[in-house]
């Protein structure tokens, strides 16, 4: 018996799907805004209609069910952007630069962190699962924060609230693995503290920290030398492939794992590093653009998917886990913030934005599919849920409104420094 002429396979509507949404996401906005839009949000929301009422695509693509495709896509989509972010920086030598970036580091993050796991305990989760809820949504996002970042390479645009917002993002996603081991911890030992701290401390705190630096510093200096020095008669940068860029990012974070240190420090510095070599070489924009449009596309596609999933998410997301991820965006972050800038030279109104503008997004997937991959995880279900509900908020809130905010904070003056 033959089959039906119209046979309607779900990965064909899937595909037919997915493309839709991403077109319609891009060209809704522009009804609204004579600047470049902000999709994100527009993409999860084309995924959650396009998909949400089609019998069996949300349970087949749930990250619940699918961590390891989640935790390959997402890791992709973070290295490029890591690397893309990196090589965006123009100037490293001004050091005060640095200043409210290190302290979004240093004190906004592990703030977070503590009022997310306290607020967890307050609804209800375990102990090891509240601390790899605040763990997995402690990064702020380098995929998704492009309206609030510097510029392409050379050219410019690099203001101080666009710059500590670009570095945070390129740094924060390394160093809030850290504490998600330390929450896989936790649920691996059952509440029984051990000897575990020690190991962990030395282990996934200093020294993979310091390789994934050592490993991007080096790789990008090498990778510098084969691109403009040698041959110098003939040097690979005269090419018009951006491919390179895919090749050297995939090259120093597979080798930085394969080390034991964090590749996604390796993949962000290994950018910084690259445009240290030959810092105005027009081939630094070849560079990122190939990285720009290689993760905006794996980006939109796993946004789309995240929407489609989210039927299959919601039913585990009470009243409690979505005030937490409310309070996340609204309180959390924005005081946390403020508080680590606190005597920068960034105005109020500066350092306000700077604090509300922490995009949560793809790093908060790659975190909670990686550490479920590793082990099972109790509240797995409402883990899944707060975080899509979070990222849906953050892209909404954030993807529409940063563009107008962050452009009226960099054309206004800068304080004079004290």
């Amino acid at each position: 018996m033959s089959e039906p002429f119209f046979s309607f396979s779900p990965y064909h509507i899937l595909l037919a799907g997915c493309g839709a949404t991403i077109v319609f996401a891009y060209w809704l906005p522009r009804w609204f805004s004579g600047r470049e839009p902000a999709a994100s949000g527009f993409l999860i929301l084309g995924g959650l209609l396009a998909f949400g009422l089609v019998p069996g695509i949300p349970d087949a693509i749930s990250p619940i069910d699918r961590p390891l495709f989640w935790e390959f896509a997402t890791e992709i989509a973070v290295i490029a952007a890591l690397f893309g972010t990196g090589i965006r920086i123009d100037q490293l030598s001004e050091t005060g630069k640095w200043s409210p970036t290190v302290r979004l580091l240093l004190v906004a993050m592990p703030l977070c962190i503590l009022a997310v796991a306290l607020g967890g305990l307050m609804v209800g989760m375990t102990l090891a699962g509240a601390v790899l809820l605040a763990a997995v949504l402690a990064p702020t996002d380098p995929v998704l924060a492009a309206d609030v970042q510097v510029g392409p390479p050379l050219e410019g645009g690099e203001h101080p609230v666009r710059f500590a917002l670009t570095t945070e993002a390129g740094l924060n996603d390394g160093l809030a693995f850290p504490f998600v081991y330390f929450g896989i911890f936790l649920v691996a030992a059952a509440g029984n503290s051990g000897n575990w701290i020690g190991e962990w401390f030395g282990l996934y705190v200093a020294y993979k920290i310091i390789v994934g630096v050592l490993a991007g510093v080096a790789a990008g200096w090498l990778l510098g030398k084969f691109l403009f020095a040698m041959p110098r008669v003939n040097p690979l940068a005269n090419t018009s492939s951006g491919v390179i860029a895919l090749a050297g990012v995939l090259l120093t974070y597979g080798a930085t794992e394969l080390v034991e240190g964090y590749g996604f420090i390796a993949a962000f510095v290994m950018g910084l590093m690259l445009r240290r070599v030959e810092s105005d070489h027009e081939y630094h924009a070849k560079l990122h653009n190939f990285t720009e449009a290689l993760e905006h596309a794996i980006t939109a596609i796993l946004l789309v998917l995240l929407g489609g999933a989210l039927p299959a998410l919601l039913p585990y997301l009470t009243w409690g886990y979505a005030a937490l991820g409310l309070a996340l965006i609204f309180v959390i972050r924005p005081a946390t913030g403020m508080l680590a800038l606190i005597g920068t030279n960034l105005s109020l109104r500066q350092r306000g934005v700077v604090a509300f503008y922490g995009v949560r997004g793809l790093g908060s997937i790659y975190y909670l599919a990686y550490a479920g991959g590793q082990l099972d995880l109790v509240n797995e279900g409402e883990l899944w849920a707060t975080i899509g509900f979070t990222i849906l908020v953050s892209t909404l809130v954030h993807g529409l409104s940063a563009g107008a905010v962050v452009d009226a904070a960099t054309h206004e003056r800068q304080p004079a420094k004290s």
